[in-house]
């Protein structure tokens, strides 16, 4: 559904879009007994731009971990480059009441994480299994730091700005580098209010304040946690997008996993990959008109009443349960309508 927007969009601003296809994570251990194979690799690191869908199947989860499918999806993002990963949460009015939250809460949230992709624990080595001994390593240096907290302050320069950066300083040390360079950084951006939070601290104020925040900057792990967390408030993980950016090649993917549970089903929500769709048009090929579009077409479905069955409440006056093809359907004629 995601391609087929892509597809309603280019139409529609008279841009055609050479899409080729490459197999990473579970499909391409099946087929090429690794989960990112070198064909795949070439085919993304010639594009323009890369549209991932989720890479997990449970029947690989006892194999070793350089060979799962969720490896493939580390490498893709370390030989892109991609070190910045922008996950924005708006809560649509017509989902205000689908969220466990409050609707007063949860009305009106529009924040966007901005999450350190490429180092931190995620990569971070020594690694290892010894008998009974696991270790895991956290690792960042300045420079990584840097670059990402200037992603996040010139983002939000073209939102409310204000910048929360995350971080567990009072028990850390990647956490004290992280903060003494965030703040550094900060100066270089007065128009921008600053703040730091202990990552526990900001895992509640999510939940309790979330209209507080504009750009939420964090490390690899605490963002990888909180923005699910954040999906709560917006009804569904199926509704999130996200970008990685920071390379000449963007890498764009919904946030939600591949829920082998309802894969096939008909189940699955495509609102998450079209609005990466959407992304991508404003971040890798320069067509914000086409991106605003994208996400007017989101909108309207919503509002007319359209809920795959992740964000459907039942009877709900004036709401249809439809499936992915019905919703994905439903978007692409008001792109191009």
């Amino acid at each position: 559904q995601a391609r087929l927007a892509l597809e309603s969009a280019g139409r529609v601003f008279g841009r055609t879009f050479e899409i080729v296809e490459g197999d990473i994570g579970g499909v391409a251990i099946a087929k090429h007994d690794t989960p990112l194979p070198q064909q795949t690799i070439d085919l993304a690191k010639s594009a323009g731009a890369v549209l991932l869908g989720a890479v997990g199947d449970r029947r690989y989860d006892s194999m070793p971990r350089a060979r799962k499918p969720e490896r493939g999806l580390l490498q893709i993002r370390e030989i892109l480059g991609n070190y910045a990963n922008l996950r924005p949460v708006y809560v649509y009015e017509p989902l205000a009441g689908s969220s466990t939250i409050r609707p007063e809460v949860a009305r009106g949230v529009d924040l966007i994480f901005v999450r350190e992709l490429l180092g931190g624990i995620y990569f971070g080595t020594p690694r290892f299994r010894e008998g009974n001994r696991a270790v895991d390593t956290e690792v960042y240096t300045v420079e990584e730091v840097q670059r990402v907290a200037r992603s996040a302050f010139n983002l939000a320069r073209s939102r409310r700005k204000r910048v929360t950066s995350v971080d567990k300083a009072n028990v850390l040390e990647t956490s004290i580098l992280w903060r003494e360079v965030t703040g550094e950084i900060a100066k270089e951006f007065p128009d921008v209010e600053f703040e730091n939070l202990y990552v526990d601290n900001c895992a509640m104020q999510i939940i309790l304040k979330p209209k507080h925040f504009d750009v939420v900057l964090t490390n690899n792990l605490f963002g990888d946690i909180l923005s699910d967390e954040a999906a709560v408030l917006a009804g569904s993980l199926g509704m999130l997008p996200s970008a990685s950016v920071g390379a000449a090649v963007g890498l764009y993917e919904p946030v939600h996993g591949s829920a082998p549970d309802i894969a096939g089903t008909g189940k699955a929500n495509p609102i998450g990959a079209i609005a990466s769709v959407g992304m991508m048009l404003e971040h890798s090929f320069g067509m914000p008109e086409a991106a605003a579009r994208v996400q007017a077409a989101i909108t309207r479905t919503l509002n007319e009443g359209y809920r795959t069955a992740d964000i459907y409440a039942g009877d709900a006056a004036g709401c249809k349960l439809v499936n992915t093809t019905e919703m994905g359907r439903k978007i692409c004629s008001l792109i191009e309508g």
